[in-house]
């Protein structure tokens, strides 16, 4: 029983890093097909799963086709039952849902202002006032997580979990633009780009070069944070 994952540039595609990271960290069996987001052949390469027109997008073995990420989430869990992909407790459960629909439907700001890119960390990047709100509203959920969850661990509610999927390429531009967060907040920044799922994802995107580099901030750059 294995799965077809479709998924844009793994430097950029934020949105293909939740899809994938929901299959791979939860072992569950798929085959990747990379979609030509900046190639421009988008919509040739996904001309087979109409209705579905953006990355990432999930083909299950029967054969249905499922797009958006929420949806692909709920799908897998629903499919799987004997994996914990949400929390076990039923209040993590709920509130990890809440925090998952709220990473899709919110951030708009931070999405607009800090796209994800994962080859360098921009130095010097001015946040403005709405980013620093968002900033602000990531750092009161993750907060509300920790306080509430019933299990102890690195990750939002203990153990990893399809909130930590969610929230990871939040993590990532958080990261790639040095962005002012608590110490709490960058510990957990920290916890998901070291996560080895994580760096294979991003290792794999850096075999392909960009001239020019389509998220050019025009400040200074460092490397990416390295870590064991």
């Amino acid at each position: 029983m294995t799965y077809d994952l479709y998924i844009g540039d793994r430097t950029f595609s934020s949105w293909s890093l939740r899809g994938w990271l929901m299959l791979e960290k939860f072992n569950l069996p798929f085959n990747c097909h990379l979609v030509g987001l900046y190639a421009k052949t988008m919509d040739v390469d996904l001309a087979h799963l109409k209705p579905a027109r953006l990355v990432p997008t999930l083909r299950t073995p029967e054969g249905t086709v499922v797009g958006e990420t929420l949806a692909m989430a709920e799908t897998l869990a629903e499919r799987h039952p004997d994996v914990d992909m949400w929390p076990q407790d039923p209040a993590d459960r709920a509130t990890a849902r809440w925090l998952s629909a709220a990473m899709t439907a919110g951030f708009a700001t931070l999405r607009d202002e800090c796209p994800m890119q994962l080859q360098h960390v921009n130095k010097g990047f001015p946040p403005s006032d709405a980013l620093r709100g968002d900033l602000k509203r990531l750092e009161e959920l993750w907060d509300h997580a920790r306080a509430t969850r019933k299990t102890e661990g690195p990750w939002l509610f203990g153990a990893y979990s399809l909130a930590d999927v969610f929230y990871a390429p939040v993590t990532a531009r958080i990261v790639g633009y040095d962005l002012p967060v608590s110490a709490s907040a960058r510990a957990y920044c920290d916890t998901t780009i070291a996560d080895p799922a994580f760096k294979a994802w991003r290792a794999e995107g850096l075999k392909v070069t960009y001239d020019p580099f389509p998220y050019d901030m025009g400040v200074p750059t460092a490397p990416w944070p390295e870590s064991d």
